[in-house]
C-alpha cells in the first residue's frame, strides 16, 4: 500500500466518522478532502475526531455552543479544532478527578434524648430573652 492509498484510505475514514457521528451525509469534494488531507497531516486521530465531536455535541446539547460548530468547514479549520481537542480533554479530565476533600459523614451525636431536648429548651429560652431585649 502506497502512502497515497493510506492517505486516501485516512481521509475516506475520518469523513465516514464524521457523517456517522453527525447524522449528516455530505460529498467528499476536492475541497473537503483537501481540509481532511491538512487536519490529518498535522496528526490528529480519528480518535481525536471522535472526542472532538463527542465533546461538540455535548456542548451543543448543554446550551454552551451552537450547532454551527458541527459543520465540517467549521470542524475542520486546524485552530478550531486543535483548540476543542484541548478543551475537551481538560474538562473531561476534570470530570474524571475526585474532589481532593473527600467529605466526611456527619458524626453521630452522642448526647441522650433527655440532653438534646434541654439543649433545645436553653436555646428558645436565649432567643425569647434576646427578642424582649429588643422591645
Amino acid at each position: 500500500m502506497t502512502t497515497t492509498d493510506w492517505n486516501e484510505n485516512s481521509i475516506r475514514q475520518a469523513h465516514a466518522l464524521y457523517e456517522q457521528l453527525t447524522g449528516q451525509r455530505l460529498a467528499l469534494h476536492l475541497e473537503r478532502h483537501r481540509q481532511w488531507a491538512q487536519l490529518l497531516a498535522h496528526g490528529f486521530t480519528l480518535d481525536d475526531l471522535r472526542r472532538v465531536i463527542t465533546y461538540l455535541q455535548k456542548e451543543i446539547r448543554a446550551t454552551r455552543r451552537k450547532v454551527g460548530a458541527l459543520k465540517l468547514s467549521n470542524l475542520l479549520q486546524l485552530d478550531r479544532f486543535e483548540e476543542d481537542l484541548a478543551v475537551s480533554r481538560i474538562r473531561l479530565h476534570s470530570q474524571t478527578r475526585t474532589p481532593p476533600h473527600p467529605i466526611s459523614p456527619t458524626p453521630k451525636s452522642t448526647l441522650t434524648p433527655d440532653q438534646i431536648e434541654s439543649s433545645r429548651q436553653q436555646a428558645l429560652e436565649k432567643i425569647q430573652r434576646f427578642r424582649a431585649s429588643l422591645d
